[in-house]
């Protein structure tokens, strides 16, 4: 079931359990041995559902993975909404919120590892769950900044600080940037929203 179908067709009590079920175990699973570790057989029998319905839901792993990521987003989402970002300029609260994200993912490196390998494995098969991924970050930005509506320049400013997010969490997953040169750089890009 892809995300155009999901949108045509709501999901019914059960069958959002049911899958949300399967995001589950595929987090759990990603979360103890990263990408390799969410096979498709293994994901069905911990989330107690037939293969041939986890396929009907998720066509591969990386929409499932991508579809986890998307979910870890929403959850991320939801907390930012409770407890907004503090600072005092739109760049302080959006660096905030980028590095609140980063070390939730830093709490779970397999897991994020594993998001952000399928995200980046990504082809036009799974570009509706790519694009609500994206989607979600941008929202998560864009509340950040408190602008109710955004100029087309504020939102260049946002997809460019949201690239630069991606970049440097894939840089910190592959031992490429350390903590602090994370958060330089998040400081950095976070600039573009004062302008």
């Amino acid at each position: 079931m892809t995300e155009e179908t999901r949108a045509a067709a709501p999901l019914t009590e059960r069958q959002e359990a049911r899958r949300r079920a399967i995001l589950r175990a595929s987090a759990e699973l990603a979360g103890r041995g990263g990408f390799d570790a969410v096979q498709m057989r293994e994901v069905a029998e911990a989330a107690d559902v037939a293969l041939g319905t986890l396929y009907r839901y998720f066509p591969s792993k990386i929409h499932l993975l991508v579809a986890v990521m998307q979910d870890q987003l929403d959850r991320l989402h939801t907390t930012l909404r409770k407890r907004p970002p503090s600072g005092e300029r739109a760049s302080e609260r959006v660096a905030e919120t980028l590095m609140r994200a980063f070390r939730a993912l830093q709490r779970e490196p397999h897991l994020a590892e594993a998001m952000v390998r399928a995200l980046t494995f990504a082809d036009r098969g799974a570009s509706a769950e790519v694009e609500a991924v994206s989607r979600r970050t941008t929202a998560i930005i864009v509340d950040a900044t408190g602008l109710d509506r955004p100029t087309a320049d504020q939102l260049c400013a946002v997809r460019v600080v949201e690239h630069t997010w991606y970049s440097v969490l894939i840089a910190w997953l592959c031992g490429r940037a350390s903590l602090d040169q994370v958060r330089a750089d998040i400081e950095t890009a976070s600039l573009l929203v004062d302008r």
